[in-house]
């Protein structure tokens, strides 16, 4: 399975960013009014420069205190960001994100964001596949 086929299935399309001026406050608030639990930092809004997260957020509140909070985006993000295309193999790229022990990847094409894929929604693909497969199995196994 491709990731591209992950992006089909997601329902909705592009991709939440923010600009590395951006204050973590203003980071934290656009985390929680989207519900979403990461941010891709990027100036243009096309390219990835770096990614926030919800657990960025607090390690560094538990570090430093609130006064984090006004400090930039760019000052948290991780900057060495892996990511992937639309013909990546789902399982490198779940394998990818638990062993570098992180949950959202960019999906990038010609060097622009295409999409944001997180490890539910590698896990969700991955569960339709195997009940697919199992389906198929045991259809040849009963002469369907």
């Amino acid at each position: 399975m491709l990731v591209q086929s992950i992006l089909k299935s997601k329902a909705e399309a592009g991709v939440v960013t923010i600009a590395p001026g951006a204050s973590v406050s203003e980071a934290a608030q656009l985390l929680a009014q989207k519900g979403i639990g990461t941010v891709v930092v990027s100036t243009d809004g096309q390219t990835a420069e770096g990614i926030l997260s919800e657990r960025d957020i607090v390690r560094e509140l538990g570090k430093s205190g609130s006064g984090c909070l006004s400090r930039q985006v760019k000052d948290y993000m991780t900057a060495k960001l892996v990511t992937c295309d639309t013909q990546s193999n789902v399982e490198n790229v779940l394998k990818q994100m638990t062993d570098g022990r992180f949950r959202h990847m960019p999906v990038v094409e010609n060097g622009k964001m295409v999409g944001l894929i997180s490890l539910g929604d590698v896990v969700k693909a991955k569960l339709a596949e195997v009940a697919m497969e199992k389906d198929a199995l045991e259809g040849m196994i009963m002469g369907h």
